[in-house]
Order: structure tokens, then sequence, then C-alpha cells
């Protein structure tokens, strides 16, 4: 029995497994009261992106702009796109995406319908965005590039960047933080992040954050293993100064 009537539900980074996100829905099986809401990065990687987004356009879910929307529409959209921009694209996706229309041909409403995705979300007590925030900016001054691709800047932050409210993200794998193995959440200063990997041969776990119940639903692309558990018991707590050591070791 679920503890409260209504529910707001993350989703994390999909990545075109489309599959994967119907068994996590059954897993969650939304009331028509429930609040479902997507980071972006519906697209790239996995075989079926053209049905991911008309699962989520199809039936309204609010969804932000992830960094791989951005690519496509840069891609599909811009006049003097360079071959590496293009070769980038492709490679880090793309081609699964593209191979996932008919003819190879992304419909004008899946374009215009990307188009209109926002970079943020305020939900109150919390804040949706994609990748991150640029700590150093206020909220005014911050564009697409910070919300949508920000990594270590934001990562190594060591107070809050909103004192009231807690900012959930995607973009980065969970593992790739110090001491995270796959399926865990990682949680720094201020911030939760629930991209598990979906895609990765080394995770495959798709995550949704029941934020109302501080609950955990994860389905994996590889197998069959499905399972719900406590928040407490599925996140790291991720220490700032490593996250900066390393930023600083790898520039070295």
């Amino acid at each position: 029995m679920r503890e409260t009537s209504q529910r707001q539900i993350i989703i994390g980074d999909v990545h075109g497994h489309y599959e994967g996100l119907m068994r996590l829905m059954d897993l969650i099986a939304p009331a028509s009261d429930d609040q479902v809401y997507f980071l972006g990065d519906l697209i790239d990687r996995g075989p079926k992106s053209s049905q991911v987004i008309d699962f989520v356009k199809n039936n309204n879910y609010p969804c932000l702009l992830g960094n791989h929307e951005q690519m496509l529409l840069s891609i599909l959209s811009g006049d003097n796109i360079s071959t590496q921009a293009m070769q980038a694209w492709l490679y880090g996706g793309g081609q699964a995406t593209i191979a996932s229309y008919k003819n190879a041909h992304v419909p004008k409403e899946h374009l215009d319908w990307l188009r209109t995705l926002p970079t943020y979300l305020d939900l109150g007590h919390v804040w949706l965005t994609h990748a991150g925030v640029d700590p150093y900016l206020p909220l005014a001054q911050q564009t697409a590039e910070q919300f949508c691709w920000i990594r270590h800047e934001f990562h190594s932050i060591q107070q809050p960047y909103f004192i009231d409210k807690l900012m959930i993200i995607g973009h980065t794998i969970t593992f790739t933080f110090p001491g995270v193995s796959p399926g865990q959440l990682a949680q720094g200063r201020g911030w939760l992040d629930i991209d598990t990997g979906a895609y990765h041969p080394r995770s495959g776990w798709l995550t949704a954050l029941d934020i109302t119940n501080n609950l955990i639903y994860q389905v994996n692309m590889f197998n069959d293993c499905l399972q719900t558990l406590p928040l407490a018991e599925g996140v790291v707590m991720i220490d700032p100064s490593k996250i900066a050591a390393r930023r600083h070791k790898q520039r070295a």
C-alpha cells in the first residue's frame, strides 16, 4: 500500500531504452494523480529513442532538455555544423537515434517538441535540471551550457546552491563518483544524482525516484532484475574534496 495518494516521481536518463522504460513504468504503476518527470537524455545510445520520445510526449510528461537532445537539435537544425560536431554526436549515440526512425528521418513534430523542453523545473522543495549549475553564477546568468553539460565544478561544491531545496540531476553516471557502485545514487552538497547508467554495460540500471515517499525504483536493461528500496539504502554521500582532487589530478 502506498504511503500517500499522490507521488512525485523523477526518472533519470533513459537513453533510448524503451522496453526498459516500460518495465520501469510497470514497476512504478503511476496513478492518474501521480506526477512523473524526466531529467532529459531520452535519446541516443539505446535502440528505440523515437519510441521513448513518443511515449513521453504523448503522455504529456514534463521533461527537461538534456545534452543529447541539445546535440540533436544543434545537428539537425543548424546551418553550419562542422563534420567534427556531426561525428561526435553520431559516435556519442546519435547513430542509434537516427536508426530508430523510419527512413532515418526525425519528424518535425519531434523536433518541435524537443525545442519546447525547459532547462530546469522548480517544484518548490526540489529543483530539477539535467546536469547542474555553475556554482559561481546567479541563476539568471546560467545557460543551457551549464544546465545540460556541467560536471566537476558543480559536483565539487562545498555548500548547496539552494539553501531551501534539493537539486535532482542526471547526466553523470553515478558509479563514476568515488565509492559509488553501479546502481547506487550519489548525493553531494545540495544535489542528488539519479543517472545510474542505463546504457552502460557496467551497470544497466534505469532509476526512478519517488521523492514523496523517498523510494527508489530500478530495472536493469541487461537482465530481468528489478527492485524497490528506500532512498537511504541506495544512496552514497559524496565528499566534494575528492571530486576536486580528482579533477586537479586529471588536469596535471
